[in-house]
């Protein structure tokens, strides 16, 4: 059984010894379009319609030569590694779309970072491709170029200009350079790749983002975890880069905006009662250019919404700890580590008590700070107010 890569110039661009082997063969398997390729084939054809366990499933036992056309490199987000992993089948690629993609633009490619919206979600796009100077997108007639402009405009990722290249190798095959404005505004065929490349450089922000960065709710300020705080619940909660967060009570957002920037090929999911506070967060990740679900309600009510996380942050709980805690560290992946901010030792025993009836391993930090402060030619120090971090990793 063979697996063959193929362009939109269809049978024109493959080697002789392909060809040779797709007109030997007793099964060509592929979408529409590649058996439109090859109207000559007289013995079976099979369409690919169904989900990849169907198609296992009626390969698995076939005994004939068979031939499976796909576009591209089929190990390059195609069938080819998952067939691979459940079928006796020999790969030979074509070459990637992204690579015929740069050709054109006559780039380099080695140093892009490569993503794919083909069939996915956009959430979390924005702090993906942050800072990176160039980049390749797989897109489909959702994600199209018109709506990746959109919403890099929407983030302020205007440092950006764009290449689309359309139907590649095939008789439409048409390149152009574009501004996002301009992007906006075309009209493309179904079959592209975008590549965003950066005019100038833009330097991501690092760990500690200054508070007063962050919109906050007047004129009662104050309701963030504060920067210095913040650095060291982060460091707690030990982020992949594809860690999934929860950050519960998560107000401005400061907390869930830090860890989608570490866990940018991860997920975070945020939960806030107060509307007011909830629409700062919004305002926030736009500001800051992160992409996540954040969503309006007291925990535990909507965590069932989110999928299980490696790490949760808890800034505020709102009462009904006992339930709260329960249900996060039953929802935690093992090995996973919850981080909470307490102020008084009432609450600190209560909590500590539940995470160890919960077979937690837990610790505390307890934090006082103090920052310096002018005082007319002169500089005292102004104390912020104590604080708990406790954290618990599930065994």
């Amino acid at each position: 059984m063979r697996m063959i890569g193929i362009g939109d110039n269809g049978a024109a661009g493959l080697l002789p010894q392909y060809i040779e082997w797709i007109e030997q063969c007793d099964l060509l398997v592929g979408g529409e379009r590649h058996l439109a390729f090859f109207p000559n084939f007289t013995k079976e054809k099979k369409v690919i319609k169904a989900g990849i366990n169907t198609l296992v499933n009626e390969l698995h036992h076939e005994t004939r030569k068979v031939v499976i056309l796909v576009s591209g490199d089929p190990l390059f987000y195609g069938l080819g590694s998952l067939l691979a992993k459940k079928l006796q089948i020999e790969i030979y690629p074509y070459t990637s779309s992204v690579q015929l993609a740069f050709s054109k633009m006559q780039e380099s490619w080695q140093d892009a970072y490569i993503t794919s919206l083909h069939g996915r979600s956009i959430k979390g796009f924005a702090q993906k491709i942050d800072g990176r100077k160039k980049i390749a997108v797989l897109t489909d007639e959702t994600n199209s170029p018109q709506e990746i402009a959109r919403y890099l405009t929407y983030y302020g990722m205007t440092e950006y200009d764009a290449f689309i290249a359309e139907n590649l190798q095939g008789e439409d095959e048409r390149c152009r350079f574009m501004s996002l404005e301009e992007m906006k505004l075309a009209s493309f065929s179904p079959l592209n790749v975008v590549i965003l490349k950066q005019r100038h450089e833009i330097k991501r922000s690092t760990i500690g983002i200054p508070d007063e960065a962050f919109h906050q709710r007047k004129p009662d300020k104050g309701l963030i975890t504060k920067k210095e705080i913040r650095v060291l619940c982060l460091q707690e909660l030990q982020l992949q880069e594809d860690s999934i967060v929860w950050d519960i009570g998560t107000c401005t957002g400061s907390v869930a905006i830090e860890a989608a920037k570490i866990a940018r090929e991860g997920a975070v999911y945020a939960i806030e009662k107060n509307e007011i506070d909830l629409e700062n967060c919004l305002l926030n990740q736009a500001k800051h250019r992160t992409d996540f679900t954040a969503v309006l309600g007291k925990a535990p009510e909507r965590l069932d919404e989110f999928p299980d996380p490696n790490a949760i942050f808890i800034g505020g709980n709102g009462g009904n700890m006992e339930r709260l805690l329960r249900i996060c560290i039953e929802r935690l992946q093992t090995g996973g580590r919850l981080v909470m901010n307490i102020v008084t030792i009432e609450n600190l025993a209560e909590a500590m008590g539940h995470l160890k009836n919960l077979s937690c391993e837990v610790s505390v930090l307890q934090v006082q700070i103090a920052k310096s402060k002018p005082i007319l030619h002169l500089t005292r120090f102004e104390p912020m107010n104590p604080i708990f971090i406790v954290t618990a990793q599930k065994g």
